[in-house]
């Protein structure tokens, strides 16, 4: 592990809860990325300023330092199984990063969401880092980066498709964004027919993600308008 990615490591086993790791592990299971975690029981806060601290201690990372460390942190240590905390240290590092990120940098973040499987993990990184990352390309790369996030809409892996459907909430939420091009995702979304309740659980991941994106534009942007197909 390189140094950076031991001191982050460390440093979130430092504060770690064995209450709060029990309570993680009990509200994620339910999530199918969650069961195959393991939990230090670091608080979001801990995390935050961890990430923080490796920053001062590491100054001057380059794009491809922090896309190296990002890897290292998100997979499996020794043969161990992935560690919750550690992923979400890698989120908050793309976050305070993203200005470094470039067009390619989507096939990782894809790899993370396909692997992820969990809300606390896929949001951020699509609000976050994905809609961040893609509102800040120039023309040509971003017309790129809008075919990838529209291939994600047609996957049948509904937590890329959940990525690609939350990530303008960010432009969308500051008065930017294309709403016009969220709202023909959406109505993709809403025009599929709904299985059973127990069946349709990769429906309702991709569903949720409209209705969330809908209820904070109601209450922050309620000028803008939605239609959906069937009506």
């Amino acid at each position: 592990m390189s140094d950076a990615g031991e001191f982050i490591d460390l440093s979130l086993q430092r504060e770690s809860s064995w209450r709060r790791a029990d309570g993680l592990a009990s509200r994620l299971e339910m999530e199918p990325g969650g069961k195959g975690l393991r939990f230090y029981g670091t608080s979001m806060g801990a995390v935050r300023g961890t990430v923080r601290d490796a920053g001062r201690r590491y100054p001057g990372l380059s794009h491809d330092e922090i896309t190296a460390l990002s890897s290292e942190l998100w997979g499996s240590k020794q043969g161990t199984a992935p560690v919750f905390e550690r992923r979400q240290a890698v989120v908050v590092l793309l976050q305070a990063n993203v200005n470094l990120l470039t067009n390619s940098d989507l096939t990782r973040l894809e790899g993370f969401i396909r692997e992820a499987q969990v809300r606390d993990l896929v949001d951020p990184l699509a609000v976050d880092v994905v809609g961040p990352l893609v509102g800040g390309l120039d023309v040509l790369a971003r017309v790129r980066a809008d075919s990838v996030l529209d291939r994600w809409m047609r996957e049948p892996d509904a937590w890329l498709r959940r990525a690609a459907l939350l990530s303008p909430l960010q432009a969308l939420r500051a008065g930017a964004g294309d709403w016009n091009r969220f709202v023909r995702h959406a109505n993709a979304v809403l025009g599929e027919p709904q299985g059973p309740f127990d069946a349709d659980a990769d429906g309702a991941v991709v569903r949720d993600a409209v209705s969330r994106v809908l209820a904070e534009m109601a209450k922050r942007r309620p000028e803008l308008p939605f239609t959906s197909a069937g009506e």
